[in-house]
């Protein structure tokens, strides 16, 4: 058995350096440095973006052979933003609760299943998947780490996400899938001029109004036992025009569609190119998949959490499929994957905080699934 963890003072560690999107450097070195006490080995490795942001990335694991059991989770996080009642990256402990940027999404996830690793012995390999490139454009994250991972043989059995899931009060949610998501970009053509001329221009603001018409109206789907229908919003409108005087010359829709596993992101964007070429002749559409959707089936791993979350507090999880999407899109290609994490309230907001006992808590659970998934043999 490894030396005791304490997950408050390793996530106030963590949420002291400032990661945000993308993270690299002292906050990994703490983790790292963590880890190797509790008995892991650890490899990092750096990739690059086509901006030159460099991204890096860690694997850690303990143990050896059949089976395999993997954490994964990301040490970037959103900016600090405005109107903090103190530092976003200076962690306190106020009520009970403990504040930074990350201290839910998802330092302080990261922190407890380290904790959970130095109070259980387990068999088979235990491993940490970490990227410093989720917030961001995920592209150099937790998708090279899968590349690392099967250049090696190394994939795990089942993978463990830490993202906060919890509405109300830890352990009342688990993710067993996500909504997909992809974005759209519409460019309108036009005729700029002056607007006492209309007969000289064309006006492309005047075609946006049958064309967000039809693609409100765009039939998709009625949703499925897991997944609530299929959703378009168009989410901006520009035009860029700074004259009252002028007709502009072009209008830039962006729209964004969360799908579920009914759809694909391909054939949605078919769909509404049809819609456009009908309504707009001459317009242009750019689109963009951010993942697809995914359900992972009835697994070990949601039972060992279903278990380990009852024996802890007492509550029946929900499995769910709500929310936005996860590095567990790309992760659920390689095997099952299911989310559990801390309570979502305060994620991504000013003051974002997490219970104390709840880290203490969350530890002992992600102990027990870990003493679940990876029984010690004989």
């Amino acid at each position: 058995m490894t030396i005791a963890i304490d997950p408050v003072e390793l996530a106030k560690a963590l949420i002291a350096c400032p990661s945000v999107t993308p993270a690299r450097g002292a906050v990994f070195n703490i983790l790292a440095n963590a880890l190797q006490i509790a008995g892991f080995q650890v490899d990092r490795f750096v990739s690059e973006d086509a901006a030159g942001d460099r991204i890096e990335n860690l694997f850690a694991s303990r143990g050896s052979g059949a089976p395999r059991f993997a954490f994964a989770g990301h040490l970037d996080v959103v900016p600090g933003g405005p109107d903090w009642s103190g530092d976003p990256f200076a962690p306190e402990v106020r009520g009970g609760l403990l504040y930074g940027r990350g201290a839910v999404d998802m330092k302080g996830a990261v922190a407890a299943f380290v904790a959970a690793t130095a109070l259980v012995e387990h068999g088979g390999t235990l491993s940490l998947i970490v990227t410093g490139d989720e917030e961001g454009a995920a592209t150099h994250g937790t998708r090279a780490l899968i590349d690392w991972m099967e250049a090696r043989a190394i994939v795990p059995d089942a993978i463990l996400v830490g993202e906060p899931t919890c509405e109300a009060r830890l352990g009342d949610t688990i993710k067993i899938g996500r909504r997909g998501s992809v974005n759209m970009w519409i460019d309108v053509p036009g005729t700029e001029g002056h607007v006492a001329y209309p007969h000289l221009v064309d006006n492309p603001l005047r075609k946006l109004g049958p064309l967000l018409d039809a693609l409100h109206a765009l039939p998709l789907d009625e949703g499925n036992e897991w997944f609530e229908p299929s959703n378009l919003e168009v989410t901006d409108i520009a035009v860029g025009n700074s004259a009252c005087n002028v007709i502009p010359s072009q209008a830039r829709l962006r729209l964004n569609i969360r799908f579920n596993n009914i759809q694909q992101g391909s054939p949605l964007i078919e769909r509404v190119r049809d819609v456009v070429d009908g309504l707009v002749p001459g317009a242009t559409l750019k689109a963009a998949v951010a993942g697809e959707a995914f359900l992972s089936p009835p697994s070990t791993l949601v039972r060992a959490l279903e278990q380990s979350i009852l024996a802890e507090t007492n509550c029946v999880a929900l499995s769910s499929t709500s929310g936005g999407t996860s590095d567990a899109r790309f992760l659920s290609k390689l095997c099952p994957v299911a989310e559990f994490g801390l309570v979502n309230a305060t994620m991504h907001k000013r003051d974002e905080a997490v219970a104390v006992e709840d880290l203490h808590a969350l530890a002992r659970i992600y102990a027990a699934v870990i003493a679940r998934m990876l029984p010690l043999s004989g």
